[in-house]
C-alpha cells in the first residue's frame, strides 16, 4: 500500500475515505534498562532500544495499512508517528501513529 507523510498524491485523483489510527505499546525490559543506563553514563547509541522503537514503528504502520485497507483504501496519506514513555518509570515505549485513508485513481 502507497504510504505517505505528504498531505497529497502527485498527478493523482483520491477519495478520502478517512481517518486510521493506530497504537501500540511494548515493554521495555530490565536487562535493556541496564544497558541503557550505561550507554546514557558511557555514552553512545542505545541499539536495544532502538530496536524495541523500529519493532513498535513497523507494527503501528503495518496496523495501520490493515485498518485502512479494510476500508477500502489502497494509499495512506498525512501518515504521523508519535513517540511516548508511559509507564510508572516509564518502562514502557507508545508509538501512536495516524493517517488518512484514500483510494487513488489514475
Amino acid at each position: 500500500m502507497l504510504t505517505t507523510t505528504t498531505s497529497t498524491l502527485q498527478n493523482k485523483n483520491i477519495e478520502y475515505l478517512g481517518v486510521v489510527t493506530s497504537e501500540v505499546i511494548i515493554g521495555a525490559n530490565v536487562v535493556r534498562d541496564i544497558f541503557a543506563s550505561l550507554r546514557d553514563f558511557f555514552g553512545g547509541r542505545s541499539t536495544s532500544y532502538e530496536q524495541v522503537l523500529v519493532q513498535a514503528k513497523d507494527t503501528a504502520l503495518r496496523e495501520l495499512q490493515e485498518k485502512a485497507s479494510a476500508m477500502g483504501a489502497n494509499a495512506l496519506i498525512a501518515v504521523d508517528f508519535d513517540y511516548e514513555t508511559i509507564g510508572a518509570r516509564g518502562s514502557m515505549l507508545m508509538v501512536a501513529c495516524s493517517g488518512t485513508a484514500v483510494k487513488q485513481s489514475h
